[in-house]
């Protein structure tokens, strides 16, 4: 295992095990019945205190939830490019290990999307079309910040096109800082879930960039 491997594995699982602690911490520190209909929250000052600050957006979030679309259709192109080498290579152990690696990678990210939003940690500061839903960890930035790592690396690899390969790279970084940055200010979710999807997202992405690398390439 070369040294960057080593890293990958180490941030992985210190990021992972962040996100553990934080959502444990969530669930214990300054709780108080601040969200709707009384809903406990934890981090009761700093979640309120910025609530207040940003108040809300609807226009952003609605934005921001359309934008949501463009991770999925990356993840779509990816899957067909895995289809395409599964055809032309007649099997599946000839399809790239990096691809074969990113589809179970993409599951465990809809696994994650799928398990919280059934195990609800918290509920979001406002009722959406007058529902309460789930708001830990915030779902969208957790798909945005999962995903567009995941181009980054790709494109590194396959473009080899200068120019090209640096203006993907910045506009998948630009678009990602964007969406962070409106699903925060946007007021749908607590600030708490925010950081929690960040924690989360960059602890997986380090893990699939770990098991994606072969043993002697470098990054």
């Amino acid at each position: 295992m070369n040294k960057q491997k080593k890293k990958d594995l180490m941030a992985g699982i210190a990021l992972f095990g962040a996100f553990l602690i934080w959502t444990v911490m969530i669930q214990c520190v300054d709780v108080k019945p601040v969200g709707q209909n009384g809903t406990d929250i934890g981090f009761a000052g700093i979640n309120t205190w910025f609530h207040g600050l940003t108040g809300v957006h609807m226009t952003i979030y609605t934005v921001t939830d359309w934008l949501g679309l463009v991770p999925i259709a990356i993840c779509m192109c990816f899957g067909v490019l895995g289809l395409v080498q599964l055809i032309k290579r007649r099997s599946l152990f000839k399809v790239d290990r990096d691809i074969i690696v990113l589809g179970i990678y993409y599951l465990i990210v809809i696994f994650a999307y799928l398990f919280f939003e059934m195990v609800p940690i918290n509920y979001r500061p406002i009722p959406i079309e007058g529902i309460m839903e789930a708001s830990y960890p915030s779902s969208t930035t957790l798909l945005v910040l999962s995903v567009m790592p995941t181009l980054t690396y790709q494109v590194r690899r396959r473009v080899k096109n200068d120019t090209l390969r640096i203006a993907i790279i910045r506009a998948g970084e630009l678009f990602a800082a964007l969406m962070t940055l409106g699903r925060t200010v946007a007021g749908v979710h607590w600030l708490t879930d925010i950081i929690g999807s960040i924690l989360l997202s960059f602890g997986l992405f380090m893990f699939y960039r770990f098991f994606a690398t072969a043993r002697n390439e470098k990054n």
